[in-house]
């Protein structure tokens, strides 16, 4: 471990970073961008994210967008935010997070549970900005991800 974290729990959280700058970038949803990229290019992303982190987020993100051919979409949760809108690094921490819990618990593999976080109801409750879901405590997340993504009373 070098720093305050561990280097792939790093590595993760970049990964779910970059692709909520994409999601936002081309105003699709985190999902259709995690489809474009399939399992191969999120598993390169996540294997070498510390390189990735060093460069200019804008270009590694239009170099997976070209590659990817990620059209612009209607997907706009930024522009439709009443409140202050929480960075791309806000979010992507909320996934790492939930992915990490995830995949400790069924020990399964990090990026198998990313396409499964990502592909679940969950994404739509975290994307809403308006809401205070996203700001949940990382346990209240992950329960309503086992509750079928139904928000806990």
């Amino acid at each position: 471990m070098n720093g305050r974290e561990d280097k792939k729990n790093n590595d993760l959280f970049y990964t779910c970073s970059l692709i909520e700058y994409i999601a936002r970038k081309t105003k699709n949803s985190p999902t259709v961008i995690v489809n474009a990229l399939g399992k191969d290019k999120i598993s390169n992303i996540y294997s070498i994210a510390d390189i990735y982190h060093s460069d200019n987020i804008d270009r590694v993100s239009d170099d997976f967008i070209s590659e990817c051919g990620i059209q612009t979409g209607s997907f706009d949760n930024v522009a439709e935010c009443r409140y202050a809108v929480p960075t791309h690094w806000d979010i992507g921490k909320v996934y790492k997070r939930l992915i990490l819990k995830i995949s400790e618990t069924e020990n399964t593999d990090v990026i198998t549970v990313l396409i499964k976080v990502f592909n679940s109801g969950i994404v739509s409750l975290i994307e809403d900005y308006n809401s205070s879901f996203y700001y949940d405590s990382p346990d209240a997340i992950y329960q309503t991800f086992l509750n079928d993504c139904k928000p806990l009373q």
